[in-house]
């Protein structure tokens, strides 16, 4: 039986008249907008002054990529890698998110705007384009009932994990690219393999610059699905019948996804600046076991205080279902199973294994539950050594269980379970993870120092800056600053710092911007602190040695300066780097310290 039409084969597909069908989608599509609106709600009061609370570095750096590549166009520059930031050793961005196809794509509005609110209309478009590319596939291939098909693609758009992503995350909001990726994928054994596997080659080079590792979860989860479906004796036949056209597409897809993407994916594993495995414990950031049945932060439950701080961050619920909606899809499944024909048995088999070898990988390589960690070895083990499993984060492979579970909503919907049983039971799994708006806070404005273009009588054109305290993802500021600059047609400047992953890590792994020197170093734990080490002859020839190195113009110092995860010490700020270098001069809003040749 087709994987793409799950209905008994004695019940004929029904399918709704054209003008039907588009007052449904329009209809699901507003919903969405609606919902998507108010998720990001507290954005859309000021884009340019306000910030996502949870995560407003990764705001601060997809606002800066936005701006990089907008500027990449516009100048010819290369979009995988710049010495804009980190100078002067630079930036590897092939292996960053880079998003460069939301770059080029949005570039005109990036310039009109500016990167803030372009930043915040693509987050808001990822929602509605996840429901709607959702419904779209459910309704015109899964299921028969339009209220079937809202029901599962809505879920899956406003899943707990989806509303936790939408903490500034541009590339796991896309969730469109599933059901789209998918969809090609299953239309492979059409026949048509050349068109279908260069569509998908196209499809595939689009993604991996865009979320690369949701990518990489996407051909796991289809290689598992599809190889547990082509296994189950009702659909072996079948599954031999279609592969020979799957291996050809298949291949055409690989050679046109690795045309488009040969240059990124050589900057990924052997251009500079690159590394290999992120410096995040997998422990750390694998999804704690009962974390599947907690309520998330924003959601109706949370704010009702029936949350918990299971995950490791707030932008990390992954799964987060809460114990009924676990429930809920289990009963789904069990239901499915005892009226499914054998075809039908085939695809909720793979659904469910997929489902249960994603949870399981989800939970790391040690058990880990109501943050207890102990030494109970989990098959995750195995696979974090291995090339690409070590620049995952084990805890988001929980992402690929939220569509199985929205696709069981939808079938249960389309198989029309008689009783109010199954009604009230939908009420009480989905109404307390109902998404409430994401908290934003008021973020410091640019100084007038760089919105003026009064930096430019500081640093030289292509000259080389460095924020106080030095800019990482806790201090973002400057590369806000840049992105204004090139926005604005003001010039360059580069960092000696930056928010980015590089290498330098521990075992060779990344870590988040430049291997500190000591003045860097020193500045960051005095804006953290407030205290402020001694400060002599000794200290002050090294930071001289740092300028040096950094070929930098010059240091700013801003009066107000945001903090993603603690308040910066200003004062304690001053003083430092007044030791270090001298009094400094004001101009405008800011302290500068001409350390060019100094």
């Amino acid at each position: 039986m087709s994987i793409a039409s799950p209905a008994p084969p004695d019940v004929a597909p029904v399918s709704p008249a054209r003008t039907s069908r588009w007052r449904a989608d329009l209809l699901v599509t507003g919903i969405a907008l609606v919902l998507a609106v108010w998720v990001t709600s507290g954005l859309w009061i000021d884009p340019n002054g306000r910030a996502i609370k949870v995560n407003s570095s990764d705001q601060a750096l997809f606002e800066w990529l936005l701006s990089y590549g907008a500027r990449a166009i516009t100048h010819g520059e290369n979009p995988f890698f710049t010495h804009l930031i980190g100078f002067p050793d630079g930036a590897n961005l092939a292996v960053n998110t880079s998003i460069t196809v939301y770059a080029v794509l949005f570039a005109p509005l990036t310039f009109l705007v500016g990167a803030p609110a372009t930043f915040l209309v693509i987050l808001t478009l990822n929602l509605v384009a996840t429901a709607y590319a959702w419904f779209w596939l459910l309704s015109r291939h899964l299921v028969r009932s339009p209220l079937a098909a809202a029901t599962g693609a809505l879920f899956i758009a406003f899943a707990p994990s989806m509303v936790s992503h939408a903490n500034a995350h541009l590339n796991w909001t896309a969730g469109w690219l599933v059901p789209i990726v998918v969809w090609r994928v299953l239309r492979l054994r059409d026949g048509r393999w050349l068109r279908d596997g260069a569509l998908l080659g196209v499809l595939v080079a689009i993604a991996f610059s865009i979320a690369a590792e949701g990518l990489f979860f996407i051909a796991l989860a289809c290689l598992v699905f599809l190889g547990v479906w082509s296994l189950s004796k009702a659909t072996r036949a079948e599954a031999r019948a279609a592969l020979p056209a799957m291996l050809r597409g298949l291949g055409v897809t690989a050679v046109v996804g690795f045309a488009l993407l040969a240059y990124p994916i050589w900057m990924h594993f052997l251009g500079p600046q690159r590394f290999h495995g992120t410096g995040f414990d997998a422990r750390v950031h694998s999804e704690d076991i009962a974390g599947y049945f907690a309520f998330p932060q924003r959601s109706l439950a949370g704010v009702l205080g029936l949350d918990t701080s299971l995950a490791p961050n707030e932008t990390e619920e992954n799964s987060f279902f809460g114990l009924p909606l676990v429930l809920l899809a289990i009963g789904a499944f069990w239901y499915l199973w005892r009226v499914a024909t054998p075809g039908r048995r085939a695809t909720l088999r793979a659904l469910g294994v997929t489902a249960l070898v994603f949870t399981v990988l989800s939970w790391g390589p040690a058990v880990k539950i109501f943050k207890n960690y102990t030494d109970f070895p989990l098959p995750y083990a195995l696979l974090n050594p291995l090339p690409v499993f070590n620049a995952a984060l084990p805890q988001r492979l929980a992402l690929v269980v939220t569509p199985i579970v929205g696709l069981l909503l939808a079938l249960l919907v389309d198989a029309r379970p008689r009783g109010r049983a199954w009604v009230a039971a939908f009420a009480v799994a989905l109404v307390p993870i109902l998404p409430v708006n994401l908290l934003t806070v008021a973020r410091e404005p640019i100084p007038t120092f760089i919105t003026s273009g009064n930096w430019t009588s500081v640093v030289p054109p292509g000259g080389v800056l460095a924020t106080v305290p030095f800019t990482l993802d806790t201090v973002p500021d400057g590369q806000r600053w840049q992105a204004y600059a090139w926005t604005h047609g003001q010039g360059e400047f580069s960092l000696a710092s930056g928010f980015y992953l590089g290498p330098g890590g521990p075992d060779g792994r990344g870590r988040i911007g430049p291997v500190p020197r000591y003045t860097d170093g020193m500045l960051y734990e005095v804006a953290q602190t407030g205290v402020i080490p001694p400060i002599g002859p000794a200290e002050q020839a090294q930071a001289r040695a740092d300028v040096a190195y950094w070929r930098l113009d010059a240091l700013v110092l801003a009066d107000q300066i945001h903090g993603s995860k603690w308040p910066v010490q200003h004062d304690a700020l001053l003083s430092a780097t007044q030791q270090l270098f001298g009094p400094g001069e004001r101009i405008d809003d800011v302290w500068v310290w001409r350390v060019k040749g100094s």
